[in-house]
Protein backbone atom coordinates (compact mmCIF):
# COMPACT_ATOMS: atom_id res chain seq x y z
CA UNK A 1 0.00 0.00 0.00
CA UNK A 2 1.53 3.38 -0.66
CA UNK A 3 2.15 5.89 2.02
CA UNK A 4 -0.62 8.26 0.44
CA UNK A 5 -3.38 5.45 0.39
CA UNK A 6 -2.50 4.70 3.96
CA UNK A 7 -2.36 8.15 5.04
CA UNK A 8 -5.90 8.53 3.45
CA UNK A 9 -7.17 5.37 5.13
CA UNK A 10 -5.82 6.46 8.45
CA UNK A 11 -7.73 9.85 7.78
CA UNK A 12 -11.21 8.22 7.23
CA UNK A 13 -11.33 6.32 10.29
CA UNK A 14 -14.22 7.42 13.00
CA UNK A 15 -11.47 7.88 15.86
CA UNK A 16 -8.97 9.45 14.17
CA UNK A 17 -11.75 12.53 12.74
CA UNK A 18 -13.50 12.35 16.42
CA UNK A 19 -10.03 12.84 17.51
CA UNK A 20 -9.44 15.41 15.03
CA UNK A 21 -12.73 17.48 16.20
CA UNK A 22 -11.59 17.01 19.67
CA UNK A 23 -8.00 18.98 19.21
CA UNK A 24 -10.10 21.72 17.20
CA UNK A 25 -12.63 22.63 19.82
CA UNK A 26 -9.78 21.81 22.51
CA UNK A 27 -7.84 24.34 20.97
CA UNK A 28 -10.72 26.74 20.77
CA UNK A 29 -11.26 26.46 24.78
CA UNK A 30 -7.88 25.97 25.58
CA UNK A 31 -7.65 29.89 23.85
CA UNK A 32 -10.58 31.06 25.54
CA UNK A 33 -9.33 29.69 28.85
CA UNK A 34 -5.64 30.96 27.98
CA UNK A 35 -7.23 34.62 27.20
CA UNK A 36 -9.24 34.80 30.61
CA UNK A 37 -6.39 33.97 32.71
CA UNK A 38 -4.23 36.49 30.77
CA UNK A 39 -6.34 39.10 31.34
CA UNK A 40 -6.89 38.21 35.04
CA UNK A 41 -3.42 37.65 35.89
CA UNK A 42 -2.63 41.11 36.60
CA UNK A 43 -4.86 41.69 39.12
CA UNK A 44 -5.91 38.43 40.82
CA UNK A 45 -4.23 35.73 42.11
CA UNK A 46 -2.51 32.70 39.34
CA UNK A 47 -4.48 30.50 40.58
CA UNK A 48 -7.59 32.00 41.02
CA UNK A 49 -6.83 33.43 37.61
CA UNK A 50 -5.83 30.35 36.00
CA UNK A 51 -9.52 28.49 37.17
CA UNK A 52 -11.86 31.28 36.80
CA UNK A 53 -10.36 30.31 32.88
CA UNK A 54 -10.89 27.24 33.31
CA UNK A 55 -14.15 27.34 34.55
CA UNK A 56 -15.92 29.99 31.49
CA UNK A 57 -14.12 27.82 28.97
CA UNK A 58 -15.94 24.52 30.57
CA UNK A 59 -18.85 25.92 29.64
CA UNK A 60 -18.51 26.31 25.84
CA UNK A 61 -16.90 23.33 26.03
CA UNK A 62 -19.06 20.78 27.13
CA UNK A 63 -22.00 22.09 24.37
CA UNK A 64 -18.88 22.01 21.40
CA UNK A 65 -18.05 18.39 22.68
CA UNK A 66 -21.08 16.98 22.61
CA UNK A 67 -22.50 18.96 19.13
CA UNK A 68 -19.30 19.01 16.88
CA UNK A 69 -16.41 16.15 18.54
CA UNK A 70 -18.89 13.48 19.37
CA UNK A 71 -21.88 14.47 17.27
CA UNK A 72 -24.34 13.95 20.42
CA UNK A 73 -26.91 15.79 22.26
CA UNK A 74 -26.13 16.98 25.64
CA UNK A 75 -27.80 15.30 28.57
CA UNK A 76 -27.73 15.30 32.39
CA UNK A 77 -25.77 12.06 32.38
CA UNK A 78 -23.03 12.86 30.00
CA UNK A 79 -22.72 16.98 31.89
CA UNK A 80 -22.09 15.08 35.08
CA UNK A 81 -19.72 12.52 33.30
CA UNK A 82 -17.73 15.56 31.52
CA UNK A 83 -17.87 17.15 35.29
CA UNK A 84 -16.26 14.19 36.61
CA UNK A 85 -13.59 13.91 34.02
CA UNK A 86 -13.09 17.52 33.89
CA UNK A 87 -12.67 17.73 37.71
CA UNK A 88 -9.51 14.83 37.32
CA UNK A 89 -8.48 17.73 34.57
CA UNK A 90 -8.55 20.51 36.82
CA UNK A 91 -6.57 19.00 39.52
CA UNK A 92 -4.05 17.72 36.75
CA UNK A 93 -3.96 21.01 35.26
CA UNK A 94 -3.72 22.87 39.24
CA UNK A 95 -1.02 20.57 40.09
CA UNK A 96 0.98 20.82 37.00
CA UNK A 97 0.58 24.49 36.51
CA UNK A 98 2.10 25.08 40.10
CA UNK A 99 4.88 22.33 39.31
CA UNK A 100 5.93 24.68 36.07
CA UNK A 101 6.06 27.77 38.61
CA UNK A 102 7.62 26.33 41.18
CA UNK A 103 10.44 25.15 38.68
CA UNK A 104 10.84 28.51 37.27
CA UNK A 105 8.52 28.40 34.11
CA UNK A 106 7.37 31.61 33.27
CA UNK A 107 3.53 32.57 34.35
CA UNK A 108 2.82 33.28 30.72
CA UNK A 109 4.69 30.34 29.67
CA UNK A 110 3.21 27.84 32.03
CA UNK A 111 -0.47 27.26 30.75
CA UNK A 112 0.40 26.57 27.23
CA UNK A 113 2.74 23.71 28.80
CA UNK A 114 -0.29 22.14 31.32
CA UNK A 115 -3.19 21.92 28.57
CA UNK A 116 -0.97 19.93 25.96
CA UNK A 117 0.56 17.55 28.95
CA UNK A 118 -3.05 17.17 29.65
CA UNK A 119 -4.94 17.19 26.24
CA UNK A 120 -4.13 13.26 25.67
CA UNK A 121 -5.33 12.58 28.85
CA UNK A 122 -8.63 14.28 28.39
CA UNK A 123 -9.27 12.92 25.27
CA UNK A 124 -8.96 9.59 26.84
CA UNK A 125 -11.52 10.18 29.47
CA UNK A 126 -13.99 11.68 27.51
CA UNK A 127 -13.78 9.12 24.57
CA UNK A 128 -14.95 6.41 27.50
CA UNK A 129 -17.84 8.96 28.67
CA UNK A 130 -19.14 9.36 25.19
CA UNK A 131 -18.38 6.82 22.99
CA UNK A 132 -20.54 3.64 23.47
CA UNK A 133 -19.01 1.16 21.17
CA UNK A 134 -15.88 0.68 19.87
CA UNK A 135 -15.21 2.54 16.86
Amino acid sequence: MKIAEKIIEIGSRPAFVQFLRFCIIGTLSAAVHYGIYYLLQFWIDLNIAYTAGYILSFIGNFLATNYFTFRTRPTWKNFFGFAGSHSLNYLLHIALFNLFLYLGVHRLVAPPLVMLVAMLVQFTILRFIFVKKKL
